[in-house]
């Protein structure tokens, strides 16, 4: 094999770290893959290092240990977290989404990888140190987000059904109340999807009460999973009481008018208190 240039060496190595987010290389890997000396690779990951941190790409961390490497994570700085939560209440709030009952039009913009892609950057890192074994969502909306949050942790993520599937072999059903609390509604999940003793993270598209997210919660507690956060794209400012506490969500809807078609829609305050923490 001729030899491999520094540059060369760099540019591959950031695109094999940032198609593998959270997930540990270790340093034998890529001197057998570059043909290089540890200490060589070493200074690469150092020059990476400051690369990723001067322009905002993520977070490249040494890993210690025996089974110790390299780990991306593609960890957005709270100014590009709030910038782009900024833009997403901008066109989530254009004239025309708001449809009956309050709720917002968002299919669109769950349809589009790149924004998807940076919101569950976003989610993703709030729960590393969490370390979730899988990421959870309802079907269907939440899918998006709930996957793209699952790549960048570097774990699976499980679907709960609204009825059991036959292809999905035996399952636990369990019936819980829907956000306004007016009925009883049933979600189902494969006894196979998760294991006793896991950590999950509940993603979700929307929240209004948290009755899907209760429910959820007291199914992981069926499995005896603990549950290490719940963290929605969308919530609104009414009910203040939700049915679950604790809940992060990156944006807040503070009022909808179906007449117009108009929606007030916010960053939520976590993500300003980040930045202004960020620039102490």
């Amino acid at each position: 094999m001729d030899r491999i240039r520094r540059n060369e060496r760099l540019a591959a190595m950031t695109r094999i770290l940032s198609e593998s987010p959270n997930r540990i290389h270790t340093l034998g890997t890529f001197c057998e893959r570059f043909g290089a000396a540890k200490s060589t690779l070493s200074e690469d990951i150092d020059i990476l290092r400051g690369v990723f941190s001067q322009f905002g790409l993520g977070q490249l961390d040494t890993v210690t240990g025996a089974a110790g490497g390299v780990r991306f994570r593609p960890i957005p700085s709270p100014e590009e977290a709030q910038r782009t939560v900024r833009e997403l209440a901008q066109m989530l709030a254009s004239p025309g989404r708001v449809l009956p009952g309050g709720f917002i039009y968002m299919a669109d913009i769950l349809a589009m990888p790149d924004v998807v892609e940076r919101m569950g950057a976003i989610i993703a890192s709030q729960f590393y140190r969490a370390e979730p074994n899988f990421v959870l969502t309802m079907e269907t909306k939440g899918i998006p987000i709930a996957m793209m949050t699952a790549r960048a942790l570097g774990v699976p993520m499980v679907i709960v059904r609204r009825d059991s599937k036959v292809y999905e072999g035996p399952a636990v059903n369990i019936n819980y109340l829907s956000g306004s609390g007016a009925r009883v509604e049933t979600m189902s999940l494969s006894r196979r999807a998760v294991k006793e003793g896991q950590r999950a993270l509940i993603v979700d598209d929307f929240m209004r009460a948290g009755g899907t997210a209760r429910g959820m919660v007291d199914m992981m507690r069926e499995f005896s999973v603990t549950v290490v956060g719940v963290c929605v794209m969308i919530s609104t400012q009414e009910p203040v009481k939700k049915r679950l506490d604790g809940v992060k969500s990156l944006l807040v809807i503070e009022g909808a008018d179906e007449s117009s078609g108009t929606a007030v829609i916010r960053p939520a305050a976590w993500l300003a208190q980040a930045a202004e923490r960020a620039k102490a």
